[in-house]
């Protein structure tokens, strides 16, 4: 069958968002090649090109001949932070090289995260501030972007807040996360569902964020005392003052403007429409 659309590569495809984004990019024609390890199952229909980020031979076959990469890989959650730092940033470094050099006019998609902003910020994080972190992941994460806007390349940075639905379990697994980090159950929180990350995807596919850091998120901000509470658990009420009222929350403005529409508008609409 003829696809309407070109190659691309995608690169975490078995991960939380991968998993998720790499079916619809197909069902929308694109002809999905995908880099995983030894023994990772993919759809029906995937190139397969098993390699890794460290492999310096599978990454030069895999951006071979694409229209563009999709850099999903990422670590995240672990207590080995020499992982975090190698995989996100070494390995960026190493797709970055293979597709100077053997795809110099591929569009370069990085996934990244709204963690990057300041905790302390007086307003919704915006591309156009200050990023700054102490912790592992969205440090290694501004670290690649640096890379990725550095690199030469066609290039576009999707910054992406706390993601969930098409059953990840991802919001199930919040409250466990809040105990560790007691956070004030007031904090208001942006989201996006997975099929709008595929909504952003197929915008920067069609070159309508060429060049640009873009926060994606939904247009509905949602406690995380309210979001417990949809996965049926309960926070400790405070009416203490809420230290950093601004804190993951973002500014999504500038992505439409630019002509992105959530289809999954809030957290409320997915339960309603059972998309969780």
């Amino acid at each position: 069958m003829n696809k309407p659309f070109g190659k691309i590569l995608l690169t975490g495809v078995t991960g939380l968002v991968g998993a998720r984004l790499l079916p619809r990019l197909m069902e929308a024609g694109w002809d999905c090649r995908a880099l995983v390890r030894a023994g990772k199952d993919v759809p029906t229909g995937v190139s397969i090109m098993e390699g890794d980020l460290f492999d310096e031979a599978s990454l030069i076959q895999a951006v071979q001949g694409v229209e563009a990469i999709i850099h999903l890989a990422a670590v995240f959650r672990t207590p080995d932070l020499d992982l975090i730092w190698k995989s996100n940033l070494e390995g960026t470094r190493n797709l970055i090289a293979a597709a100077k050099i053997h795809a110099p006019n591929a569009r370069f998609i990085f996934a990244s995260t709204t963690h990057v902003y300041d905790a302390g910020s007086s307003h919704p994080g915006r591309e156009d501030d200050p990023v700054h972190s102490e912790h592992p992941y969205p440090a290694s994460k501004v670290a690649a972007e640096k890379e990725v806007q550095e690199s030469g390349l066609n290039w576009l940075i999707l910054r992406f807040p706390f993601v969930y639905g098409d059953g990840d379990g991802h919001l199930e697994t919040l409250p466990q996360h809040l105990k560790a980090t007691q956070w004030h159950p007031a904090m208001r929180m942006s989201t996006i569902h997975h099929r709008d990350i595929a909504t952003a995807m197929h915008l920067g596919l069609a070159g309508a964020f060429d060049g640009r850091i873009v926060n994606i998120a939904d247009e509905g901000p949602v406690s995380i005392y309210e979001l417990v509470q949809l996965v049926g658990e309960t926070l400790e009420d405070s009416a203490e003052p809420l230290p950093n009222p601004w804190y993951l929350h973002a500014d999504a403005s500038l992505a439409r403007s630019l002509g992105f529409q959530p289809v999954v508008r809030t957290v409320y609409q997915a339960v309603q429409e059972k998309l969780l």
